[in-house]
């Protein structure tokens, strides 16, 4: 049954090319005369026969080519010449020159040839034949177009939105015509080729729905025939299988396959419809069939039952299936009259898994023709043998043993169930002692098996997973000579490689290794898998790093003077890192200075809100002030004095410092509208370059932010010193350009953990010598996992997963990556969250430092009536005290009003009906200046009063207002309802106590001392020329790290967070407890009561 002359090739039409024809009229532009028109393009018969070439060169000359695409009216115009003239027996070429290599063929050959396209008329077809046959051919000429036609046309965005509906109503179309037509293959096939035409063309597609009604209608269609239709027909089979490979593809190539993946079920129904087409092409006895597409390779062999005797189906190039003895298989296929064995190989695996399925996939059925045969629980096993990847996952060793010496290996099983082949080749011919154990290296007392090989049973030992006794981690083959008296040294040649075989459960839909082992006839090259079943066969390998024994630890940094090169890298990083650090640590003393909240001296003792003031001084040069700074704050419900934000312990504004201030006032100002800063142009540098500031209300943790971005400066900027800047808004605060610029300024000063050594952000716990430090690790662990895994053995036939010009990333390039990160990066992130979220010791002052936190002036009448006269102008500062601000006080006679008024406002007070913030503050405020009113004028004297019966009055007073101050409070306090507190965010309140920074540096230098060692142990058995050639590959991949990826990931991340409008939040820091702390110890100094 020759099918090689006359096989329908699925093809991709473009319509288009030669639309409906407006007229048929002959146009006088046209070069030749015409058979057919269609506007601007002529069709013309040639009847003279030519080879496929000479036809086209023939157009060629006459200014014309051959004709490549079937339009609908070609297709019109074709059958009406076949209804009216007898061309029956006519062929005629056209343009399409096709490589064939999904053409089902009888033999067991080369099935890659190039086949040309040619038509055959009555009824139309198009057929494919050997281009160096003479026939016929069809030419097209261009006419001359219209200059009204060479006008660009933009086509509106409705006229494509439109296009697109009439594309899914056509498909839409398409499909309902292949289901209602499943008992006509060939209108059902032509109703395929025009949907997969338009699914290939329509983004989104195909869509879950479209392609399961596809699906289901071809499966059903190529039920309905039967090997009389194919016989009729041969170019069906072909049509089929081309529509389920054209599928598949489609499905595959998907844009949305990862938040709408394909179901699982997809391969198999659509290998269902491949395998039952083709068992309809009635293959004889002993006869081999070959179909090859994009996707998969069928073999299809037909035999008598007892044909299936040792019978080896496949190839070794894609794998083959070797069936058990006749014997075996009799009570399941005795009964048949012949059994069609097919084996279907797919290059790689068509359900992804996490279980490392490598290599070529192999699907086995047998049939009578029309139903499976099911095999299980054979009492002999199917012999099935997968080519893996080269050199997949194997290591390679040579080791140099005597009498008295050992070798030691060490396996990472992380799944017991592989089978891992140990093979060894002596240089003479021995007897070896392998001993495998578990956790530790075997000796004569602990071991969990043993075996000795030789030259006549072979150097290899199979350790399967019972050895292994479901126990993952750590084994340890000890190989020594065995019986060995000589006194020179043998040569061993160790090879490692490791296996497993399983199969796929269509009902659990998952791979499984059940009723599946690994044979011992397995390589590196090929897995041999033993089955007492039939389904989907899969391999498995990990890809391993590069072997080396710890056992020869001495001999290897013996050989140091040989090869230094490592070594000399080491000793280079490790100078660089202790001269780094020492600068480090200098930078942090500096710091550590600079790091504490300063509380302003000028904040009133007795002032209770307070209100965190952060200042951010610009990087730019020369931003930095010699100034004295003074800010005022102005709030919806009141505002506060001018404070001097100045500390004498450190110094404060300089270029690129972030200084916080502890501001208090005597009641809450409401939201922020405004905030003034001035300076006093004094000192060498004056001028100030400001970038923001925001204020934080301690109390209910709302935040201001105010973006300032300019110069504070007599000769910069626009010359002004003061300037009042307004808080800003939410749309501002949450704008792309300041979330971008926050986060891409705190990612390359905190995140990029080589850029912040330089500059880290002034208030992290993370010093410098801790990121020095953590930088020397990851260092030191990039360099042992890098050269652990470097130059591993390239595995050729890996799957292609990403292409980008000479870039080439596969899928042992992406488990390597994997298995990288996860040695890496776990233990360096946890590391490094250790230092970042450790919570700084807070040490407590002496009693004798808390007590120089306030010094009280000597009590003089001066200094009583200003301490009072500042009460009374604090409190004014409220619109809602309603209090006046009283001229000066000067003598001791205007002491007594001024206590009348502050008498009058406690009544106004005690006369509030509502109880608030304001006034619960107010009135810890004035209970705190009364008590050290009354403590100053006990401290004084009849003598400073005009008379002491004005000092007495003065007394008592103040007195009685101490203690209705007391009552107010009482009473504000009981009624006042809780404050609204913003919640602190999880992440921000998660601490670890200050004694983990030992854990870390635990962690830290264990980390670099294993790197270390495993470095210098790689370097020493590579050589001195391979060890040169991975430093240099080793920098090249640092600079990538350094300058690239590192960068490129902080401005992701940035754009990230600019693009989900994520401001950077706040953070609360343990310095601001300490400051308020310092406040309140202020306060009770200032009383002399503990609390109020």
């Amino acid at each position: 049954m020759d099918m090689s002359l006359q096989t329908f090739i699925f093809m991709w039409i473009t319509v288009g090319c030669l639309s409906q024809p407006e007229n048929s009229e002959t146009s006088n532009n046209l070069p030749v005369h015409c058979d057919f028109v269609s506007k601007n393009v002529c069709l013309k018969f040639v009847e003279e026969s030519k080879t496929w070439d000479q036809a086209s060169s023939s157009c060629a000359k006459k200014g014309g080519k051959l004709l490549k695409v079937l339009s609908n009216s070609v297709k019109i115009y074709l059958s009406n010449i076949t209804r009216e003239n007898n061309t029956s027996n006519l062929t005629w070429w056209m343009g399409e020159r096709v490589h064939v290599n999904q053409r089902p063929s009888l033999k067991n050959d080369d099935v890659s040839k190039d086949f040309c396209t040619y038509i055959k008329l009555n009824p139309l077809q198009l057929l494919t034949s050997n281009c160096r046959m003479k026939r016929g051919f069809l030419c097209i000429h261009r006419g001359w177009k219209s200059p009204s036609r060479t006008k660009q046309t933009i086509i509106p965005g409705h006229q494509v939105r439109s296009r697109h509906k009439r594309n899914t109503d056509k498909l839409n179309y398409y499909l309902d015509g292949m289901v209602s037509n499943v008992n006509n293959i060939s209108v059902l096939l032509q109703f395929a080729d025009k949907a997969l035409r338009i699914m290939e063309k329509q983004p989104g597609e195909p869509t879950n729905d479209k392609r399961a009604k596809f699906i289901g209608a071809l499966l059903n269609g190529t039920k309905t025939l039967t090997k009389d239709d194919v016989s009729e027909n041969k170019s069906i089979v072909a049509d089929i299988i081309s529509c389920s490979t054209a599928m598949m593809r489609l499905s595959q190539k998907k844009c949305d396959t990862d938040s709408n993946p394909n179901p699982i079920s997809l391969f198999e129904t659509l290998f269902e419809i491949i395998r039952i087409a083709s068992l309809l092409t009635g293959l004889e006895i002993n006869q081999t069939y070959i179909t090859r597409t994009l996707t998969s390779t069928l073999y299809m062999r037909t035999v008598k039952p007892d044909g299936l005797d040792n019978a080896l189906v496949g190839s070794k190039e894609d794998g083959f299936v070797k069936l058990p003895s006749f014997s075996a298989l009799q009570s399941k296929v005795g009964g048949f009259d012949s059994v069609t064995a097919q084996m279907a190989t797919f290059p790689s695996n068509p359900h992804p898994s996490d279980d490392n399925i490598s290599g070529s996939v192999c699907n086995f059925i047998l049939s009578d023709g029309a139903d499976e045969i099911r095999l299980e629980n054979l009492t002999e096993m199917i012999e099935i043998f997968l080519t893996r990847p080269k050199h997949a996952g194997f290591m390679n060793s040579t080791v140099e043993l005597t009498k008295d010496t050992k070798s030691v290996s060490t396996l990472n099983i992380s799944d017991p169930q592989m089978t891992v082949f140990f093979s060894v080749e002596p240089s003479v011919n021995v007897s070896l002692l392998l001993t495998l154990s578990y956790g530790s290296p075997p000796n004569s007392t602990y071991f969990s098996n043993t075996t000795i090989l030789s030259h006549t049973g072979g150097y290899r030992w199979m350790i399967t997973p019972e050895m292994f006794q479901q126990n993952s981690g750590v084994w340890f083959v000890d190989t020594r000579l065995l019986n060995f008296t000589s006194k020179t040294s043998v040569s061993l040649t160790v090879t490692i490689f490791m296996s497993k075989c399983l199969y796929w459960d269509t009902e659990l839909e998952k791979w499984r290794t059940e009723g599946c082992m690994v044979g011992d006839k397995s390589t590196p090259k090929l897995t041999h898998c033993l089955c007492n079943h039939l389904t989907l066969f899969g391999s498995s390998f990990f890809v391993m790093p590069n072997y080396v024994d710890i056992s020869r630890t001495a001999e290897l940094f013996a050989t140091v003077n040989e090869n230094y090169v490592v070594l000399a890298l080491l000793c280079v990083f490790y100078g660089l890192y202790l001269s780094t650090l020492l600068m480090a640590c200098y930078a942090d003393r500096r710091a550590s200075s600079k790091r504490k909240i300063t509380l302003l001296e000028d904040n009133h003792p007795g002032a209770q809100y307070n209100y965190l003031i952060g200042v951010q001084t610009s990087h730019r040069k020369n931003a930095g002030t010699t100034a004295n700074v003074t800010a005022k704050l102005v709030g919806t419900d009141g505002e506060s004095t001018i404070h001097t934000l100045t500390d004498s312990n450190k110094p404060v504004f300089e270029r690129g410092s972030f200084d916080m201030f502890l501001l208090a006032t005597p009641f809450p100002l409401g939201d922020m509208r405004t905030l003034r800063l001035q300076h006093d142009n004094s000192g060498g540098n004056p001028s100030w370059y400001i970038s923001k500031v925001f204020v934080q209300d301690l109390q209910s943790r709302n935040v201001w932010h105010f973006f300032c971005n300019c110069w504070l400066s007599a000769d910069r900027g626009d010359g002004a010193t003061k300037k009042t800047f307004n808080a800003a808004k939410n749309n501002e605060i949450a704008s792309f350009r300041n979330i971008f610029q926050s986060r891409t300024s705190t990612g390359f000063r905190d995140e990029h953990i080589w850029v912040s050594i330089v500059d880290p952000p002034s208030r992290s716990p993370f010093t410098r010598a801790q990121r020095v430090s953590c930088c020397m690790c990851l260092l030191l662990c990039t360099m042992a996992i890098n050269i652990a895994f470097w130059n591993i053995p390239v595995d050729e036939s890996s799957p292609l997963l990403f292409s980008l010009g000479s870039l080439e990333i596969t899928w042992q390039d992406f488990m390597v990556g994997i298995q990288c990160g996860l040695l890496m990066f776990p233990i360096n992130i946890l590391i490094i969250t250790i230092f970042r979220k450790i919570r700084p010791r807070v040490v407590s002052k002496s009693k004798k430092d808390a007590e120089e936190v306030f010094k009280p002036p000597a009590v003089t009448m001066p200094a009583v009536l200003k301490e009072t006269d500042e009460m009374i102008s604090l409190l004014s500062m409220s619109p809602k005290n309603k209090m006046l601000e009283m001229p000066g006080l000067e003598s001791s006679s205007d002491l007594l009003p001024a206590v009348d008024r502050i008498h009058i406002f406690i009544q106004q007070m005690q006369g509030e009906s509502e109880s608030n913030n304001h006034w619960v503050y107010c009135s810890k405020f004035l209970l705190a200046s009364l008590c050290h009113l009354l403590l100053s004028l006990e401290k004084l004297d009849g003598k400073n009063f005009l008379n002491p019966a004005e000092y007495q009055q003065v007394l008592s007073l103040t007195s009685l207002l101490v203690r209705k101050a007391e009552m107010v409070l009482s009473s504000h306090l009981a009624n006042c309802p809780p404050p609204v507190r913003k919640k602190k965010k999880a992440s921000a309140g998660f601490r670890l106590p200050w004694w983990f920074v030992f854990i870390g540096w635990f962690l830290l230098l264990s980390i670099s001392g294993i790197s270390t060692y495993f470095t210098l142990l790689y370097g020493f058995q590579y050589g001195k020329e391979k060890s040169i050639k991975w430093v240099i590959s080793l920098g090249l991949s640092l600079f990538e790290s350094i300058f690239i990826l590192q960068p490129l990931k902080v401005i992701g991340v940035a754009v990230v967070f600019a693009l989900l409008l994520k401001p950077v939040a706040v953070e609360d820091t343990e310095e601001a407890e300490v400051a308020l702390l310092e406040q309140v110890e202020k306060c009770r100094q200032y009383t002399g009561r503990e609390t109020l």
